[in-house]
């Protein structure tokens, strides 16, 4: 019986075009938990990582890709997170802008529910023609998705409004613009199933088959001249979860929980400490902060903590009340006194001096409508516990806001009683290899087993 090696699993030609050894991807995770030394690590491994730049300035953003561009050689990969802003469309345009500035050539694009001038810019900067006439595409997007709809949007060119706009503000050239209808916004899709963070709680056993059928669909429609690649994420925490990733026909996999109890995240000391003990039933589902309005979930760590039952309360609160003073004073002392240890009226003067730089627009609403001031106080408790973890605060550890899937369960149960049983032993790299080669072995076994049992 023929073997199969790591290096085997996925997609060849997707580890071709990105110069890594394996199938396999750490993807990005917010506030630089996908930190600058996850993406070093992984790139001298010869691996692919992506650093989290979502919610990180841009002078920090500079100095992170100084960082990595400084301690990785040439063909080390490295990749970006790109983060659709709708809110503040300027910030996604000043993104992308430095990231040509730096040569970036590899972005994971998450949150799109819809195309953006920035992304496309992205794309198509730098599109040309070859000495044989195949298009050359500098620039590659992983796109992250968990919906059919937003998947066949990643899948299609890039819509030609936004592409003739671009070309009469100066920003792309007639050539670019016309090469840019022969290719897909992306030629890898990561399909995110139920996931650490932001989550549309979908199933890999649907999700992935249901894109493929897409993708085959896809290709027909528009005769790309190379396949485009369907990978997964979400729930990988063990071989077996990865295995069954590859089986479904995955071309790679990507993994994030798993990375940020390890020596490189760049999460507090704390926080690692609290998931290396957490199991698979430790989570649960939370507002997200940034879409709190619109009832969107994120998946956290519950395991001794309580922001999320807090979160859920906030929420119903709002979705019930008009306005603060519209609640009992017995629950408004309670939020002030326990959850945000101030008043209303401190976390309101911190919230404006933020909005105000930021988006003053939101603070002359929220003057108008109680219920808009309401939400933007609420929405101080998310940025707050996010802090309080990243900081280590060990005065309001119950306040922790932590994005954290069941993978990382899964994973502290195959690692226990190993070395890796402690979070100070785990190098991203060295869980990437121990992965893939485990997964390889695996899946050797199960086929050895079935012909066996079959004869």
């Amino acid at each position: 019986m023929t073997l199969i090696t790591p290096e085997a699993l996925g997609s060849q030609q997707f580890k071709h075009d990105y110069q890594i050894r394996y199938a396999y991807l750490t993807g990005a995770m917010y506030k630089g938990i996908g930190s600058k030394e996850i993406v070093v690590k992984m790139g001298k491994a010869g691996l692919l990582g992506f650093l989290g730049t979502g919610g990180l300035r841009l002078d920090r953003i500079e100095s992170d890709i100084q960082y990595i561009q400084s301690n990785l050689n040439a063909g080390q990969s490295y990749g970006m997170n790109l983060l659709c802003n709708l809110v503040v469309p300027a910030f996604e345009e000043h993104t992308v802008e430095l990231f040509h500035q730096y040569n970036i050539k590899n972005v994971e694009a998450a949150a799109y529910a819809q195309i953006t001038p920035a992304l496309v810019l992205f794309r198509l900067k730098g599109l040309k023609r070859d000495q044989n006439g195949n298009i050359v595409i500098p620039n590659n997007v992983i796109a992250k998705v968990s919906r059919p709809e937003v998947a066949e949007l990643f899948m299609s060119p890039a819509p030609k409004a936004i592409i003739t706009k671009l070309v009469q503000q100066g920003k792309l050239t007639s050539e670019e613009a016309s090469l840019g209808e022969h290719i897909p916004l992306s030629y890898d899709i990561c399909l995110e199933s139920d996931s650490g963070g932001h989550t549309d709680q979908r199933v890999a056993l649907t999700l992935v088959p249901s894109i493929l059928a897409l993708r085959k669909d896809m290709m027909e429609k528009y005769h790309y001249p190379k396949l485009i690649r369907v990978g997964a994420a979400g729930g990988i925490g063990t071989p077996e979860a990865a295995a069954a990733a590859f089986m479904l026909g995955a071309d790679f996999i990507l993994t994030g929980s798993i990375n940020q109890c390890t020596v490189e995240a760049g999460n507090s000391d704390q926080v690692k400490d609290m998931l290396q003990t957490m199991n698979i039933q430790d989570t649960a589902y939370a507002p997200a902060g940034d879409m709190f309005e619109l009832g969107a979930k994120v998946q956290v760590l519950r395991k001794g903590l309580l922001f999320p039952a807090r979160a859920n309360k906030l929420y119903d609160l709002y979705t019930h009340y008009d306005s603060l003073d519209a609640i009992d004073d017995k629950t408004k002392q309670q939020i002030q006194e326990r959850y945000f240890r101030r008043n209303f009226n401190e976390v309101w003067e911190e919230t404006k001096a933020y909005y105000m730089k930021e988006k003053p627009d939101e603070i002359e609403k929220a003057e108008k409508n109680p219920k808009n001031k309401m939400a933007l106080i609420f929405r101080w408790y998310f940025v707050h516990t996010t802090r309080l973890a990243m900081k280590g605060n060990t005065e309001q550890t119950a306040d922790y806001q932590i994005h954290c899937g069941s993978a990382l369960g899964a994973f502290n149960q195959w690692v226990k009683g190993t070395p890796l049983d402690d979070w100070r032993n785990r190098h991203v790299d060295e869980i990437a290899i121990k992965m893939m080669n485990e997964t390889a072995d695996l899946i050797n076994e199960r086929y050895k087993n079935w012909m066996e049992n079959k004869s």
